[in-house]
């Protein structure tokens, strides 16, 4: 019966959150006295899926339905059309889906596996958990509910070992890591500077990037418009580093100097401290981006996230360690199922940072030990941007589109995005200044053949994996390129303007442009793509076109294919429905692409 007792938990996650969710299930899992592994599927060795008794699969979409990064060899290797119908006949599995439902496939990857493990023979225990990031309660609205089902259902399956009582929430749990203090040593200090000088041979990835010195770092909107857009050029000279037009570059970015000051303070800690980690839980692999030993700087500015919004086991964790009456009380009630109403107020309508969370609770934080810091805070993920140049036009180089996040809320201080603005404060004239990165497929598939037209709709910095395709087109003198380009004005936020009449000069591009804030009336792309009905009509039915979408989820995706519809409509004289199953089958067939963020 001990043996049956036992859960993995594997997560797919492009951002974190799947990995906060699957170690939550793990920690309530303990709670209740299973044995408990947590672990991203592609670091699970899957031939052994047939021996596990319970699995609970945690998994985000990315882009438009598409599985993450940390999925994807897991994934394909299910897909095998060679695995026996009753492979997993002894797997009884839940899934919990955690998707946008801004986004068109929403919680598409959790669908699709959930039935691919039915198709296995495996036995689901629950009916998935589609969470959604535009709840107000945020993933938890779903979660709390599905979990409590899950944990009926489990208990009366595997009740507790006799004399076993569930462990109460009030138990401090077990830190996941040891940490030994050792003598300062002034020389480790220089781990980064060491590791950026000597990559070699291995094609860069997130666990090896490449610190490619960057190159240049320039505004492209005016000085006085409300947004600061940079056009980002980092060298890859002598680097294993190709890529393709689509592709997609990962940055792992750095905490702002003035967030690491301010934490060492709150802390009160000796930045130059050093430390080495190890294990207190066999199953949590020791952190891949932090060197043994470690100074406590370097763990503050390259890991710990302080500009992330706090989950709820944060305060789950930190009520542990509050001397304070008012301060546990207010902690507990933020990490309880019914005060979530009152942390989404407090902590994700503001986005009130983890350093400024930290700081209106001062009594707990003073007493939280050191080690407790790596079950309180994640580490930084790295951000995608999609690739702006063509690695035939730049042979040594890659550009990105970055927009530099900054916005109000009611907090006092502006809210910054971490790796936009890490990116954007770096300056070449301040000496050599590398960027760790490493390069991912992007989720839309340009044409290799030159003879297919393609359409190409990409207001804002959505132009950049056009940009990329377009001068590797150009590059090869091939045309039957149309981008519609949108923004709000022709002076102020034009990206790339004298690039693309250069290229309309050559007849190797068609621009249409969209400013939606030049005149009275807002004008945008899906508005330029209803007045050119009768050219985008025969670059589809007749000459094969494809057609792609890129920026922001919002309205402009839904707007734009809608407008699609109507050229399909009435180029073709269909009906409503013919036009809509039109669209299908471009999908279908790839003809139809769309790469899209919030």
């Amino acid at each position: 019966m001990e043996e049956k007792r036992s859960i993995l938990v594997l997560y797919g996650s492009q951002t974190g959150t799947a990995q906060d969710v699957a170690e939550r299930v793990g920690r309530e899992a303990k709670r209740r006295h299973f044995s408990t592994r947590v672990v991203s599927m592609d670091e699970y060795i899957i031939s052994e899926l047939i021996q596990e008794s319970i699995v609970i699969f945690v998994c985000a979409t990315t882009g438009q339905g598409d599985e993450p990064d940390n999925m994807k060899m897991f994934w394909k290797f299910l897909l095998r059309k060679n695995l026996p119908s009753d492979s997993l006949h002894q797997v009884k599995f839940g899934v919990i889906g955690l998707g946008d439902s801004s986004y068109q496939k929403f919680n598409f990857v959790a669908k699709r596996l959930n039935r691919r493990l039915l198709q296995l023979g495996g036995h689901s225990l629950i009916a998935p958990g589609l969470a959604d990031d535009q709840h107000d309660l945020g993933p938890d609205a779903v979660v709390d509910f599905w979990l409590k089902e899950l944990w009926e259902k489990l208990l009366t399956m595997y009740p507790l070992p006799q004399g076993k009582e569930m462990i109460s929430a009030d138990v401090c749990p077990l830190s996941k890591y040891r940490v030994e203090f050792v003598e300062s040593v002034s020389e480790k200090l220089q781990y980064q500077t060491e590791k950026i000088s000597h990559f070699h041979g291995n094609i860069p990835s997130q666990k090896n990037p490449l610190y490619a010195k960057l190159i240049s770092n320039e505004r492209v909107t005016a000085a006085d418009h409300w947004q600061d857009v940079r056009l980002v050029k980092i060298d890859i000279t002598g680097s294993n580093v190709s890529y393709c037009p689509g592709d997609v570059a990962m940055i792992q970015p750095a905490n702002l100097s003035d967030a690491v000051e301010d934490f060492l303070k709150l802390m009160q800690l000796d930045a130059n401290q050093q430390f080495v980690l190890s294990q207190n839980d066999p199953d949590v692999l020791l952190p891949y981006q932090l060197p043994q030993p470690c100074s406590i700087r370097h763990l503050v500015t390259y890991y710990f996230d302080l500009n992330a919004i706090p989950r709820r086991w944060f305060f789950e964790l930190l009520s542990h360690f509050a001397t304070n009456e008012l301060e546990k009380e207010k902690l507990q009630e933020f990490a309880s199922t019914e005060g979530q109403q009152e942390l989404f107020t407090y902590c994700n309508r503001p986005r009130r940072t983890t350093l400024e969370t930290l700081s209106d609770f001062p009594h707990a934080v003073s007493s939280i030990p050191f080690k407790y810091l790596f079950d309180l805070l994640p580490p930084i993920q790295s951000r995608a941007f999609s690739i702006a140049s063509s690695i035939q036009a730049y042979p040594n180089e890659i550009h990105l589109l970055v927009a530099v996040v900054k916005y109000k809320s009611r907090l006092i201080k502006p809210r910054r995005g971490l790796c936009s603005t890490w990116l954007a404060n770096l300056n070449p004239k301040d000496g050599v200044i590398r960027v760790p990165i490493w390069i991912v497929r992007g989720t839309i598939a340009f044409p290799t053949s030159p003879d297919v037209p393609v359409i190409m709709v990409g207001p804002g910095t959505g132009c950049a994996p056009f940009r990329a395709f377009i001068q590797e087109r150009a590059t090869n003198n091939i045309g039957g390129n149309v981008l519609y380009f949108g923004c709000r004005s022709s002076t102020k936020d034009f990206f790339c303007r004298e690039e693309w009449s250069a290229l309309v000069n050559k007849n190797l591009l068609k621009l249409y442009t969209a400013f939606s804030r030049d005149q009275e009336d807002k004008i945008y792309v899906q508005h330029r793509l209803a007045e050119c009905e009768s050219l985008l009509w025969d670059l589809i039915e007749k000459q094969g076109a494809m057609f792609f979408i890129a920026g922001n989820s919002k309205q402009m995706p839904d707007a734009v294919k809608d407008a699609l519809k109507k050229v399909i409509k009435d180029g073709g004289e269909f009906s409503e429905e013919q036009a809509d199953n039109y669209v299908k089958k471009l999908e279908k067939v790839k003809r139809f692409q769309s790469e899209t963020w919030s």
